[in-house]
């Protein structure tokens, strides 16, 4: 048997896609840590699971409080700052942790978070073989391609980042630690992804690894209408603090409809809602989904493919970092509509909503990437990959 070392950055999102993976692993007699920053991380793992500290302290509010600050920027800016100020001293903070991890549980094969890069450099510097873990599919469309001064200030610092590291220059020049040689592991398909793409080689499009989560025994179940659509909107866990006037022209939107609409948002940012919108701070969004017939996202891979796995549309509205591309794709495969985060008004709003729900296409589309997902495998063919990789001399 095995031992798999999975290096994940404290992101609720990143690290969930990973559980499942690992029970997956788990069930075939292998051994499996995850190894990150403490605080969140813990909590998201199962009963028993072996964690690994990175750092010290828990770093995931300063993350956040840095992300906030990032919230008013668009393109070129928004990039770059999430590299040089939240991505980029993470790697460097999570190195020599992510090193003591390895030594103590000797590992086989590591399973790295693009956004967790220090996995990758410690892999590098100990000849480790290591997979790379694509919880959202946007780096692979290459998005710095059309930004060549972005793409050549970061290609620079990742290779100072393994020189500082003790990795050998030319080594360090050679590949890109987003993208590891032995494979990346893609939770989408092609059908949601677009076989048309560029992508790096060696990708594994997985499907989605969606597994159990604690249940929510306080949602009010008897609140939803067996005679009406539903509708859930959220936008995501690192958003909703942005969403109070997106909230507001949900509400104007839905009001006097005959739908029921479950906001996803925190009470005071969605006040007063009609009587056929439910505002929760916190849904059981798995449990919940099944009983959906439309959403309403940010885009958010883990949401979107969340959604796509019931066969639902979806009507997106993108806020910043890989939402855009995200939402490109799900509008291309037919999936959903897109509208303006910033300007998207009630009318807007309430007629793309419509549109998804009365539109057989939408939903048609939706089931096709559907079928895909049931086919890929997710959790057991990614676990397919990794033990192939341990088992190469």
């Amino acid at each position: 048997m095995a031992r798999f070392l999975v290096v994940v950055p404290p992101l609720t999102g990143h690290v969930n896609p990973t559980l499942a993976v690992g029970a997956a692993l788990r069930e075939r007699g292998h051994e499996v840590a995850w190894a990150g920053p403490p605080g969140l991380l813990p909590s998201l793992l199962a009963p028993g699971a072996t964690f690994l500290p990175t750092n010290d302290l828990d770093i995931a509010d300063p993350i956040e409080a840095v992300r906030e600050r990032s919230l008013g920027l668009r393109g070129p800016a928004a990039l770059k700052f999430l590299w040089s100020d939240v991505l980029l001293p993470l790697a460097r903070g999570m190195v020599d942790g992510t090193d003591r991890a390895v030594e103590e549980f000797a590992p086989d094969v590591l399973l790295v978070d693009q956004q967790a890069l220090a996995g990758a450099v410690v892999a590098r510097r100990r000849g480790l073989p290591w997979l790379t873990s694509a919880t959202t599919s946007a780096e692979l469309t290459d998005p710095l391609a059309a930004l060549p001064q972005v793409d050549s200030w970061l290609r620079g610092e990742l290779q100072t980042l393994q020189v500082e590291a003790g990795i050998d220059p030319g080594e360090a020049a050679r590949g890109d630690l987003r993208f590891s040689d032995h494979g990346v592991l893609a939770f989408t398909t092609e059908a949601l992804y677009g076989t048309d793409r560029t992508r790096p080689a060696n990708v594994h499009f997985v499907g989605p690894s969606i597994g159990a989560r604690p249940p929510d025994d306080a949602f009010p179940w008897a609140w939803l209408s067996d005679d009406l659509p539903h509708v859930l909107v959220s936008l995501g866990t690192l958003n909703a603090e942005a969403g109070e006037r997106f909230f507001a022209a949900a509400l104007e939107a839905f009001a006097d409809e005959k739908l029921q609409a479950v906001v996803v948002a925190p009470p005071e940012l969605a006040p007063d809602p009609p009587p056929n919108v439910l505002v929760r701070a916190h849904v059981p969004q798995l449990v919940l989904l099944p009983r959906m017939d439309a959403v309403v996202s940010h885009a958010g891979h883990n949401t979107v493919c969340e959604t796509l796995t019931n066969g639902l549309p979806l009507v997106v509205a993108p806020i910043r970092d890989d939402q855009p591309i995200i939402a490109d794709q799900v509008v291309r495969a037919g999936a959903g509509i897109r509208v303006r985060f910033g300007r998207a008004r009630a009318a807007d709003l309430g007629a793309a909503v419509s549109e998804v729900l009365t539109d057989d296409r939408y939903r048609d589309a939706a089931a096709v990437i559907q079928r895909s997902f049931r086919a890929a495998g997710g959790p057991s063919t990614a676990a397919d990959v990794l033990e192939d990789l341990a088992c190469r001399p």
